[in-house]
């Protein structure tokens, strides 16, 4: 199955913000529409959390670890898709007994971390999208009082319960479930270009998610960049 091609997306870039401007959301507020690791949050939280967990539990170490960096090597072997890197990445949380305690206890230690920037300029319809799973990032969007759409990846089953929310698949979410016009977007990561460009202003942020960049000219250097990184391999990651 054939993923969207990029040049398809800044063929339709009007029609997008129209749509968002239009027809999505005619007559709301616009909102602004955040990425989450490297964005708002200066780490990988995935990953971040999958050591937290490693710590407390260090069995981990070897019926995890050792799986995960042989998924990283197959990848960039180009023998691996990306969805099924992160699908592997997620499955420490199938391992953790006490998941939902750790996550509470992880988040009171590192929710003070969140960028001063951001909060800020916090605001109570502020969407959180993110492709890290939803059991880690739904808390912290509660403590923070803001929205969140997140990977749904099952921690009993080990599977995603819906496409994985990354690159395209988060233009898409914003489109199928009619939200308003997005006035501001931020992230730290050009995989987030399809979401970027239905947004009426967009930043990339850089500096372990201190400084604010306009986002890049979509020179052709830039495209091939883009094209390589919204390929998630599959369409539906539902396997």
């Amino acid at each position: 199955m054939t993923c969207t091609p990029l040049w398809a997306l800044f063929m339709f870039k009007n029609t997008f913000k129209s749509a968002i401007m239009g027809v999505y959301g005619k007559g709301d507020k616009p909102m602004n529409v955040y990425d989450f690791d490297g964005t708002i949050y200066y780490k990988n939280t995935s990953i971040d959390f999958a050591f937290w967990c490693m710590n407390r539990h260090p069995s981990l170490y070897f019926t995890y670890s050792w799986q995960v960096l042989r998924a990283y090597i197959l990848y960039k072997r180009g023998k691996l898709a990306n969805y099924q890197l992160l699908r592997k990445l997620f499955s420490f949380l199938t391992k953790v007994k006490d998941l939902d305690i750790q996550i509470e206890r992880y988040w009171d230690k590192n929710e003070s971390k969140i960028s001063a920037w951001y909060l800020a300029q916090k605001k109570p319809d502020d969407l959180i999208i993110t492709a890290s799973p939803a059991c880690i990032i739904a808390p912290i969007a509660e403590r923070l009082g803001v929205n969140c759409v997140a990977s749904e990846y099952d921690p009993e089953s080990g599977v995603f319960v819906n496409n994985l929310m990354y690159a395209k698949e988060k233009a898409r979410y914003i489109f199928d479930h009619d939200f308003p016009k997005i006035e501001n977007f931020y992230s730290d990561s050009l995989s987030d270009t399809p979401l970027a460009l239905c947004a009426e202003k967009a930043y990339l942020v850089t500096d372990s998610a201190s400084k604010l960049n306009d986002w890049p000219e979509m020179d052709k250097e830039t495209v091939e960049e883009v094209k390589k990184m919204i390929d998630t391999g599959w369409s539906v990651h539902l396997d």
